[in-house]
């Protein structure tokens, strides 16, 4: 699961222009990174623009997810793209996020000069949304509660081997009780014969 790049847009009539971005593109070779970056900036300006007010959606194209989240407030958008293995809802969470806080923190004076723009967040955010479990609460409770599961299967398990174990040893103590009964009965009887006076 990976997070690539991250951007905020502002959709003005239709076209959209990148307010910031931040990507790892690390998972590439240095040769590739810059194609692979054009290619990235292209689909998310791309699904920005075809992204109705207020409404989310993911579009797939090849390995790679578009998750966008178009706010309808001050004409602002938010995509990520992902690999196909990230979670949705964890995507979807991380664009709301980075709405807010940009809306929060970089006045609208500024969204006419997007090169002086400065949102540290969106890289801060790109690195804490690598893993999806431990930046989404949902997700990480799911996690202990399916490691909790797993444990309690084993315990279940040994459990019922521990009682198969004790089944075994009371067939077998029973087995034992009545040889030794008939050990004793045997005995008694021989001993009856050969009495000594």
């Amino acid at each position: 699961m990976k997070v690539f790049q991250l951007s905020v847009l502002q959709i003005v009539d239709g076209t959209a222009t990148t307010l910031t971005s931040a990507s790892d593109l690390s998972s590439f070779s240095f040769y590739q990174r810059g194609s692979v970056g054009e290619f990235m900036g292209f689909m998310t300006k791309t699904v920005a623009e075809r992204t109705a007010d207020g409404q989310r959606q993911s579009v797939q194209e090849n390995s790679y997810f578009a998750h966008v989240y178009n706010s309808g407030q001050e004409n602002l958008a938010a995509v990520v793209i992902t690999d196909e293995e990230y979670p949705v809802r964890p995507a979807f969470s991380l664009l709301q996020k980075v709405i807010d806080d940009f809306l929060t923190s970089v006045p609208k004076a500024s969204y006419s000069n997007p090169s002086s723009i400065d949102f540290p967040a969106a890289r801060a955010y790109l690195a804490q949304y690598q893993d999806p479990k431990a930046a989404d609460q949902i997700m990480r409770v799911q996690a202990e509660l399916d490691e909790t599961k797993i444990v309690l299967h084993k315990t279940i398990e040994g459990v019922l081997q521990r009682g198969e174990n004790l089944d075994n040893l009371v067939e077998r103590s029973n087995a034992l009780s009545a040889q030794s009964k008939m050990f004793y009965k045997t005995a008694k009887q021989q001993n009856s014969c050969c009495v000594i006076t």
